[in-house]
């Protein structure tokens, strides 16, 4: 055998015996060889707050109404006719009702809110402001604000559409009643006093008319 053969059979051998020496020192490795290890997905942390869950209560009916009470199902019917009523723009519009109506009413400027009132309740008002102009009795009335306003009930037809809401007033004020001569008949000037009153307000829903108006009093 000449000496360049010799020479690579004893190179290979070499090469065989650190190839062994090296799988017993490293191991084998099997599998995604060469790719990075990868960390663990975080999970985002957990979002706070409510979550609106479909079919749930109407809060805009349920925080005026109990959830059960056939006036929670007569404002959900004048919703379903219209689905841009709102019962707490209703109760802010009833806000300001109440102190205009009553405003006019004291003063005897009933005309000014002629389209909101049914004329049974503008006839009536109407008989009383009369009777004071009758009598030469003048009223004084400051309109110090509403303590309380709710809901007492609502009742709604489907076959005319019409909704009725009773709401009931708590509001304060100043009221004095003078003579033809000045003299104070009723109330005492500065001093407030409370007033209960239940409106009833009526309206066809879906009707191109969006005023309320007041068809019945009572306290």
């Amino acid at each position: 055998m000449n000496s360049p053969i010799l020479q690579l059979l004893v190179l290979a051998g070499i090469a065989i015996f650190l190839i062994v020496r090296l799988k017993s020192v490293l191991g084998t490795r099997d599998g995604f060889e060469g790719k990075p290890a990868t960390r663990p997905v975080e999970k985002p942390a957990a979002r706070r707050g409510f979550e609106v869950i479909e079919g749930g209560p109407d809060r805009d009916i349920t925080d005026h109404v109990p959830e059960d009470s056939d006036a929670a199902a007569a404002l959900a019917e004048m919703k379903r006719i219209e689905p841009d009523f709102g019962v707490t723009d209703f109760l802010q519009g009833a806000r300001g009702a109440y102190e205009m109506i009553l405003m006019a009413f004291e003063r005897g400027t009933l005309d000014e809110v002629t389209p909101f009132l049914s004329p049974e309740v503008y006839e009536a008002f109407a008989q009383v402001v009369d009777a004071r102009e009758q009598q030469g009795l003048s009223v004084e009335t400051e309109f110090v604000g509403i303590r309380d306003l709710a809901i007492n009930d609502a009742r709604f037809d489907p076959e005319s559409r019409r909704a009725e809401i009773d709401v009931r007033y708590v509001a304060e004020l100043v009221s004095v009643v003078r003579d033809a001569n000045g003299e104070v008949v009723e109330g005492e000037p500065g001093h407030s006093k409370r007033q209960k009153d239940l409106w009833t307000y009526e309206r066809i829903m879906s009707a191109d008319d969006p005023n309320w108006r007041l068809v019945a009093t009572g306290e």
